[in-house]
C-alpha cells in the first residue's frame, strides 16, 4: 500500500496565535474571538508548548457560576472556574503532533482525544503551527485528475502491474471497471485506493465483484 503523500505540514496553519502562562482569562477570550479559533497553545521561553487553553477550559467559569460541582469528576472543571490566568486554565501536557506526521495520524489523535485543534511542534517541542479539523479536510479539495494520476502511478502500477483495469474518478469517488481474474486483488486494491488522500469512496465493478 502506498504511503500517504500528505503530512500535517502540508495542511497546517503555519502562523499560529499563542499565549503565555500569564495571559488573563478575558485576554484569551478576546484573542479566540479575534482569530476565530477554539483553542490556543500556551508557550514559554522561545516557544516551547506547555499546554493548551480551549473553549472547554473556559466554560466552567460560566457553568459553575451559581452552582457547585455535583459529581466527583466535575471537581477538576470546577477548579478552573476560579482561574484567571492561562497557567490555571490550560490543559497540560498539551496534546500535539509533529509536522511530518501523516494527516490520518492527526485525524486519529483528534478523534481519540476529542479535540478540534492540535499544536504542531518540532522535535524540541517548539511551536511551528496549528492544525485544525478544517485543515485536515483540505485533502478532499484535490482535483480528480490529480487523484487519477496518483492512483495510476502509486496503486495500480505497484499492486496490479500488467492488469488492464479501467478506472475513473468523479467528485473524489473512484470506480474500477473491467475484467480481473485474480479476485484476491480486490480487497488490497480497494484498501490502497482508499489510502490515497482525497479519495471519498471506492466502487468496484469488476466482472460482478461486490462493491468494496
Amino acid at each position: 500500500m502506498p504511503a500517504s503523500r500528505y503530512t500535517v505540514s502540508d495542511v497546517m496553519t503555519h502562523t499560529a496565535v499563542a499565549i503565555g502562562r500569564e495571559a488573563s482569562y478575558k485576554e484569551i477570550v478576546e484573542l479566540m474571538h479575534a482569530w476565530k479559533v477554539s483553542a490556543v497553545p500556551v508557550v514559554e521561553g522561545e516557544g516551547r508548548v506547555v499546554g493548551v487553553v480551549s473553549e472547554a477550559d473556559l466554560l466552567p467559569k460560566e457553568e459553575f457560576r451559581r452552582t457547585d460541582p455535583a459529581l466527583p469528576e466535575q471537581l477538576e472543571e470546577a477548579s478552573k472556574a476560579g482561574a484567571v490566568l492561562a497557567e490555571g486554565l490550560m490543559s497540560s501536557p498539551a496534546i500535539t503532533v509533529h509536522p511530518d506526521a501523516p494527516v490520518a495520524e492527526a485525524a486519529r489523535i483528534m478523534a481519540r482525544k476529542h479535540v478540534k485543534r492540535l499544536p504542531v511542534v518540532n522535535a524540541l517541542g517548539m511551536l511551528e503551527g496549528v492544525v485544525s479539523r478544517s485543515d485536515l479536510l483540505k485533502v478532499f479539495l484535490r482535483p480528480d485528475e490529480e487523484l487519477e494520476e496518483e492512483i495510476h502511478q502509486s496503486v495500480l502500477t505497484e499492486l496490479a502491474p500488467g492488469v488492464n483495469v479501467d478506472f475513473a474518478v468523479q467528485d473524489g469517488v473512484v470506480t474500477l471497471r473491467g475484467p480481473l481474474r485474480d479476485r484476491a486483488l480486490v480487497p488490497p486494491l480497494a484498501r490502497a485506493i482508499r489510502a490515497v488522500e482525497g479519495v471519498v469512496d471506492v466502487r468496484m465493478e469488476l466482472d460482478g465483484a461486490a462493491a468494496a
